[in-house]
């Protein structure tokens, strides 16, 4: 059943699902509707013991990912990335930015991975629906960890913004 009985602060927490992109489940990706990126951490491409090598040139730098400045990404890659079970999933390959910086999610997905999947997130009740060639798959997250995720993000956000104001 997708309707929860109660909804804490709807709307108020990210959505984070647990995709498997190529062949390793990561537990921490955020969905972004606001993004017109996928992002990938180096710190993830490394701990998924991705070669660099199979990194390929990047368009040009992009904007609101660091508050103020602008990103640089190292390069993109290419990845194969698969929501659902092994009955009912659906596979795309995906492009991502590879970025050199800290984050405290594995990847970030956004509106490339909405349109390429046909997907559609519902903040309120942390799921992602889309189409599947036997049912709609649906991904969830539970609060608990949307709200745990939420956490480490902001605590990393803060230590890196009190950090630049030492400077």
């Amino acid at each position: 059943m997708d309707h929860p009985s109660y909804v804490t602060r709807p709307g108020c927490y990210p959505l984070v699902v647990d995709p498997i992109i190529r062949k390793k489940c990561l537990t921490k990706v955020l969905l972004d509707g606001g993004s017109d990126l996928n992002i990938l951490y180096i710190d993830t491409l490394d701990a998924m013991r991705i070669p660099r090598s199979e990194l390929h040139l990047t368009g040009s730098p992009f904007h609101g990912v660091i508050l103020g400045a602008q990103a640089y990404p190292l390069r993109q890659i290419d990845l194969p990335i698969t929501f659902g079970s092994q009955t009912n999933f659906c596979s795309e390959v995906l492009t991502f930015e590879v970025v050199d910086f800290l984050g405290s999610y594995h990847a970030i997905l956004g509106r490339p991975c909405y349109a390429r999947f046909m997907a559609i997130p519902n903040y309120t009740y942390l799921k992602l629906k889309m189409p599947g060639p036997n049912d709609a798959i649906t991904m969830s997250s539970t609060f608990s960890h949307a709200f745990e995720c939420d956490r480490e993000h902001y605590e990393l956000t803060t230590a890196i913004v009190n950090s630049s104001k030492l400077l």
